[in-house]
């Protein structure tokens, strides 16, 4: 197996698409005054995509233990499937971490997130003293080190496909 199957690129390009849009619209949410007409708004949506990319990882953490990933390139050097492996786990704590912290955020004040009005995620844990200062830090500094990391993966993808000139990047297409 040297191609990556349909539904793993799917969960791939899926949660990539909402990783840099949840991003983007983080940093956007950070320059909205009080009176802004987004000011409210921006954020319980912020909340309901980032719930969608919760489902999403699961599901993609699920398939990744079902699924079977094609093989490295026979021309990868051994240090970069260490790398490569590390990055991409790297990823996966990291885009869990930012969702807690971002639960943590939203349940601060004791009340559930509510779901396009269809349901409430419950709050799981006792708020504590100052959660929603500690979990926004974690928030805000977690998703500039993803990323970082993000770039990492893609500057990685384009080297394999222009300098390498291997399949890594098109088994992912």
């Amino acid at each position: 197996m040297n191609q990556y199957r349909r539904s793993q690129k799917l969960f791939h390009w899926i949660s990539a698409i909402l990783i840099l849009g949840l991003f983007a619209m983080g940093v956007w949410m950070r320059t909205l005054g009080y009176y802004d007409a987004w000011y409210q708004t921006a954020p319980d949506w912020h909340k309901q995509i980032g719930v969608l990319l919760l489902f999403i990882m699961i599901g993609r953490i699920v398939w990744r233990f079902k699924a079977k990933t094609p093989e490295p390139s026979a021309h990868h050097q051994p240090w970069e499937v260490k790398l490569a492996h590390i990055t991409h786990w790297v990823l996966y704590l990291g885009i869990f971490l930012i969702i807690a912290s971002g639960y943590l955020i939203a349940t601060a004040d004791n009340r559930g997130i509510d779901i396009l009005g269809t349901f409430t995620m419950p709050v799981l844990f006792t708020p504590f003293e100052n959660q929603e200062d500690i979990a926004g830090e974690i928030h805000e500094w977690g998703a500039y080190i993803l990323m970082a990391v993000v770039a990492l993966h893609v500057l990685g993808a384009i080297k394999h496909h222009l300098i390498d000139k291997d399949d890594t990047l098109k088994r992912m297409l």
